[in-house]
């Protein structure tokens, strides 16, 4: 799994709907993979239904965990951390508390840091997330992900909503080592290019679930 190479990803929500026509059009769809997530009613077990739908299947999948109990460790982890979030739960609390109960094998585990741009979505309403930043103070968290705490992957989220490229634009330039994802409202082709010009890779799911998977698959550009 060679993630530096990604450049669409589609976010499959094991608390939503996903049936087994849909999955197979996803996987068939030229995603480059698959990430496990969600905010709200994750469980084990509805992560372990979801995952017998993607077995023996050629696209990689990672599961990206929204609290300690959503975590299977024997799938690739990409651990987010909410930096601007105003709760040090969503930014290091719940990592402590996971590695306190767990035995982690860091090799599979990839972290990033998160910078939510959406207060009416339910990630930044969970997470409290400070949301009405500057373009420098983006620019800034962003900075400090890569050089000071070393993330691989900064995750620009508008979640729900289609962001200013503009400012995604302006996060790739400061970055000089790290990933940069997007994702927020991306349900059109159109929409896809533009943020694919701004990012390394961008990130969909909510078009899935409410477009359907025509409009879906115009995104993989």
């Amino acid at each position: 799994m060679n993630w530096k190479k990604w450049r669409h990803i589609t976010k499959l929500d094991p608390d939503r709907e996903n049936p087994p026509e849909m999955i197979k059009s996803v996987l068939e769809s030229g995603t480059d993979a698959i990430m496990i997530s969600g905010t709200q009613g994750v469980t084990k077990e509805k992560i372990a239904k979801l995952l017998t739908m993607l077995s023996n299947c050629d696209v990689d999948v990672v599961l990206e965990p929204s609290h300690p109990e959503a975590v299977i460790e024997e799938l690739p982890l990409f651990i987010p951390s909410v930096l601007n979030s105003s709760d040090p739960l969503w930014i290091l609390g719940h990592h402590v508390n996971w590695i306190k109960s767990h035995k982690v094998n860091w090799e599979r585990v990839v972290p990033e840091a998160y910078i939510v741009l959406n207060p009416s979505s339910a990630v930044g309403k969970v997470t409290r997330a400070m949301t009405e930043l500057k373009v420098e103070e983006i620019c800034a968290y962003a900075e400090i992900a890569e050089n000071y705490f070393g993330f691989p992957i900064v995750y620009i989220e508008y979640s729900g909503t289609f962001g200013n490229p503009e400012i995604v634009k302006s996060v790739k330039k400061r970055l000089k080592r790290a990933t940069l994802f997007y994702g927020g409202g991306i349900d059109s082709e159109e929409k896809a290019k533009i943020m694919n010009e701004c990012a390394d890779a961008i990130v969909v799911g909510n078009v899935l679930y409410e477009k359907g998977i025509e409009v879906y698959k115009k995104t993989i550009v």
